[in-house]
């Protein structure tokens, strides 16, 4: 357009982050999401900025309920009231003595967190924010009782939530905030574990998102690195398998796989040592822990109308890199029907369409695109393969395509080049001798 000027490195920079981040901004306003974090992030360094992180999360429309833990704090009051701390299973004994600790320590935390999230400094990440928090009995909980022997007394579990209580706060706009107990209807307070109560509410509420931070970055693959996806039953079998994982890790993947197989959407496993951790698991493609959904996060499937805007941010920079040939908006709309989407989590990353020719006996593969963040990752297989099965239905023997700069990739996949005589006629009519495409076809059998 006439009279643009070229934007610095650093601000196309951020103009291209923006842009990455506003389709996830738009699909988690009006969502559910419940955080669990234990009590150590209350006592790190950047728990300020943590909370400011979830006050943001706030800011953009999504429902938030927390869920805190406060081991450390009980544990250290514990031991200056002199009360010996005993475990069954990784649960922590919670005697009449220690229930008080439990109280005051719980009742600290829930305070500071609620003083970060009110804080509204000009010069602060929460400046001119109005957040709500709310807090309450809204956790009925039973003893546990007696396990390997033991009795747990004051340690509960969740017998029943108040959903109906926590959709109207949060319906207000409020954050609710829930802690580390729960009550019985004769008046007793136990010691609930913070997991226990964030996966029962993300399942009572339908929550979307389900997220803990945990002491790892994630579940870690064979090979060492963190695996970025699993399914409940992929996370069910390492929760299973001693040794698989940390048994911390195991436990909290216990939850996920509960909270997956009962309705929430994704649960994620994030590092509590990583700053932004938040922000960077749910704004980035890749993530930065593992996430746990019911089944696979990909899918491929056939356009509709609604998806023209996304098939335009697909092609609209390779159009103006010469790649493909142009199209507007109408012309998307008229031949939407010919295009087969992939998407990742509900987001589309990738386009191609199938263009038969009258005679039926060729078709054409148009339109081939795949956003830069999510190259390499097989998905123009996937839609290549989406194509051919489509084309084999229509009973069409020949796949042809005209390429400017991905011969190599098309060659790999079993194309070989041919000559101008091999297209229709009618294609062959339309040739842009200007672009000077190269042509490519495939037996399909």
């Amino acid at each position: 357009m006439a009279g643009e000027k070229n934007l610095s490195n650093g601000a196309e920079a951020f103009v291209a982050w923006f842009r990455a981040v506003a389709p996830y901004a738009h699909a988690f306003r009006g969502r559910t999401f419940v955080v669990a974090f234990g009590g150590e992030m209350a006592a790190a360094r950047g728990f300020v900025q943590f909370v400011h992180d979830l006050g943001l999360l706030a800011s953009l429309g999504v429902r938030l309920v927390l869920v805190h833990g406060a081991r450390p704090q009980i544990e250290a009051r514990l031991k200056q009231a002199g009360l010996r701390v005993q475990y069954v299973r990784g649960v922590r004994v919670t005697t009449r003595e220690a229930l008080e600790a439990v109280k005051e320590a719980v009742g600290r935390v829930r305070v500071e967190i609620e003083a970060v999230l009110s804080m509204g400094l000009p010069n602060s990440p929460m400046a001119n924010a109005d957040i709500r928090v709310a807090a309450g009995n809204f956790v009925t909980a039973r003893p546990v009782g007696v396990v390997d022997g033991v009795d747990l007394m004051h340690t509960g579990e969740v017998r029943k939530l108040d959903v109906a209580a926590i959709r109207a706060r949060l319906d207000q706009g409020d954050v609710v905030l829930l802690s580390p107990l729960g009550y019985s209807p004769t008046g007793e307070i136990f010691n609930v574990p913070h997991e226990e109560i964030a996966t029962a509410t993300a399942i009572g509420l339908g929550a979307d998102k389900l997220v803990f931070l945990t002491d790892a970055a994630g579940v870690a693959g064979p090979s060492g690195p963190v695996q970025r996806e699993l399914t409940a039953d992929q996370a069910e079998a390492l929760a299973a398998k001693r040794g698989a994982a940390p048994e911390g890790i195991r436990r909290v993947l216990r939850y996920a796989v509960r909270a997956s197989q009962q309705g929430v959407a994704r649960a994620h496993l994030i590092s509590r040592h990583t700053r932004g951790a938040v922000l960077l698991e749910l704004f980035t493609h890749g993530g930065i822990g593992t996430m746990v959904s019911a089944g696979p996060m990909e899918r491929i499937r056939r356009a509709q109308i609604e998806d023209v805007g996304a098939i335009l941010s697909l092609i609209e920079p390779l159009e103006e890199q010469g790649v493909l040939v142009k199209r507007g908006r109408e012309l998307l709309e008229r031949e939407i029907e010919r295009f087969h989407l992939v998407e990742h989590d509900r987001i589309v990353v990738g386009c191609a369409a199938l263009y038969p020719s009258p005679t039926k006996k060729a078709a054409e593969l148009a339109c081939l695109a795949v956003h830069p963040d999510h190259r390499n990752a097989g998905y123009g297989d996937r839609l290549l393969a989406a194509i051919e099965a489509q084309a084999r239905q229509l009973r069409i023997r020949k796949l042809f395509v005209l390429t400017t700069r991905a011969a190599h990739w098309f060659v790999e996949r079993g194309f070989q080049e041919a000559k101008l005589e091999a297209l229709p006629l009618e294609k062959r009519a339309l040739y842009n001798y200007q672009r000077r495409s190269k042509v490519f076809l495939k037996k399909l059998k």
